[in-house]
């Protein structure tokens, strides 16, 4: 144990928490805002969606170049500048007088947070020992998790008591004075080395990533048919098995491929993709069932959802501390255990589900999450040689970000064809047993009360997909072993 290992810099990685909190908090901020931005600018949903498609692809390009960034530059420089880019693009979302400005402000923005989870972990792999990793990383997954999930609720009450670029104005103050702290406490504590640059394979990452993101997040409203949705999914696969062929043959390359030689790694990777795609399917579906089926308000939806958040960030560090204790499989385990029954609960609701019992399973999900997410990340990144994880934090980070995407585009596409199936079964029935109306209004309202019972069906149907998929990830933490930390590669 080095000396910065008995003495972590406290102060230091507290100033990193709040301002990737504040990041994270930013990432789903402005989700709820989206159709009073439409209205003030009178610009249509598939314009505006480019305010989280654009920062999302920033994301997207950034994250798989940060294991260059933090081998190049000095963590102090690189959380400075991440800062400044991050308030300027807040700045200027507050005093954006037209809407592309609007989107430049949130391409600024994202450049600033695209750095900030690398580099938070790669500070917490360097400050603290292998046996004391899990609390760390348990701390660092109660920002992860608890500000993207505050973000609907917090933004639902400003959006309906005051101006959307309120939801700036109160996050630059917070950012300026992160700014501030850290240019008097930050200090240099991550090993840096004259890393250099292939930029064709900045390129060839930003295509694939940024291809992959775009094809997938398009999905949902373009449908899979669009050449703009299958052309860039193609392009973005092609663009990333010439990235990986490249990376294998570079003497430097720009994301360490031989970071899959490690088998606990390799695992966790897969297990992440898995429960990602699982969370982020939950965080869209809910919502869906809560607001088109029940009609609660966007206000109450996300009240309903607040309680998971919560205790996903509470468990965070509760996690972290058994996670050194008893190692990630029985961890794993027991979370994807209740995550299956929570899921496989979701899957039955009906249409007159108490509020509070939605409330009640959807937090026993999140519950269970949050006792695999960053035990099976961290596990992974313990079998790492220290000069490699930059690179692993890299691509758990790239990889979280396009499962959620895939995943996303994936369980939508499964709950629109289930509905639109059960929708022509149901009207089929209904003409065959002559209870269809007649009239123009009734027969109207008569395929709305159609679509609602068929959107339920879809799903449910949907969430019961996902509880297979979680089983997937239950079989798999079976192989997940404590590793051993390995040498310098």
């Amino acid at each position: 144990m080095n000396e910065l290992q008995k003495k972590p810099p406290y102060a230091m990685i507290a100033i990193l928490f709040v301002g990737a909190f504040i990041a994270f908090l930013n990432n789903t901020l402005l989700n709820v805002a989206l159709p009073t931005i439409m209205v003030e600018f009178d610009v249509p949903a598939s314009t505006v969606q480019w305010l989280t498609t654009g920062y999302m692809l920033v994301n997207g390009i950034l994250i798989p170049a940060s294991a260059f960034f933090v081998q190049r530059f000095t963590n102090r420089k690189l959380f400075i500048t991440a800062m400044i880019l991050f308030s300027l693009g807040t700045f200027l979302a507050i005093i954006a007088p037209e809407f592309w400005v609007l989107i430049l402000a949130r391409m600024i923005q994202a450049a600033g947070s695209a750095m900030m989870m690398p580099l938070l972990m790669n500070v917490m792999l360097t400050a603290f020992p292998i046996e004391r990793r899990g609390a760390a990383m348990g701390m660092f997954g109660l920002v992860m998790i608890s500000a993207p999930a505050i973000g609907p609720t917090l933004s639902g009450f400003i959006i309906e008591h005051y101006d959307w670029r309120a939801l700036f104005e109160i996050i630059l103050p917070l950012a300026i004075i992160v700014l501030l702290l850290a240019i008097f406490k930050f200090r240099n504590i991550t090993p840096n080395s004259k890393a250099k640059l292939d930029v064709f394979s900045l390129v060839l990452s930003s295509i694939g990533f940024g291809g992959l993101l775009y094809g997938f997040s398009s999905a949902g409203a373009k449908g899979w048919d669009a050449p703009i949705v299958y052309g860039t999914i193609i392009i973005g696969v092609l663009s990333l098995i010439w990235f990986v062929l490249r990376q294998l043959k570079l003497e430097e390359p720009m994301l360490d491929m031989r970071i899959y030689k490690y088998p606990m790694f390799a695992l966790s990777s897969v297990i992440s993709i898995v429960v990602s795609a699982a969370m982020f399917s939950g965080m869209i579906l809910t919502p869906l069932y809560v607001q088109s089926i029940r009609g609660i308000s966007p206000m109450d939806s996300g009240l309903l959802m607040l309680p998971g958040a919560l205790a996903m960030g509470i468990m965070s560090p509760i996690t972290g501390k058994l996670f050194d204790k008893y190692g990630a499989r029985i961890l794993a385990m027991t979370g994807l255990v209740i995550m299956t029954i929570g899921t496989y609960m979701m899957s039955n609701l009906g249409m007159e589900s108490d509020y509070f019992y939605i409330m009640a399973i959807y937090t026993v999900r999140m519950f269970g999450m949050s006792m695999v997410m960053m035990p099976i990340m961290t596990n992974g990144l313990n079998q790492l040689p220290m000069n490699l994880n930059p690179h692993g934090t890299a691509m758990n980070n790239t990889l979280q970000q396009v499962s959620g995407a895939i995943g996303t585009a994936i369980f939508l596409t499964i709950m629109n064809a289930r509905m639109d199936n059960v929708a022509e079964k149901l009207f089929t029935e209904a003409t065959k047993a002559g209870v269809v109306p007649t009239t123009v209004d009734a027969l109207a309202q008569f395929k709305a009360q159609l679509g609602i019972q068929a959107m339920l069906e879809g799903i449910n149907y949907t969430f019961l997909i996902a509880t297979i998929v979680t089983v997937v990830a239950l079989v798999l933490a079976f192989f997940v072993k404590r590793p051993i930390a390995t040498k310098q590669s």
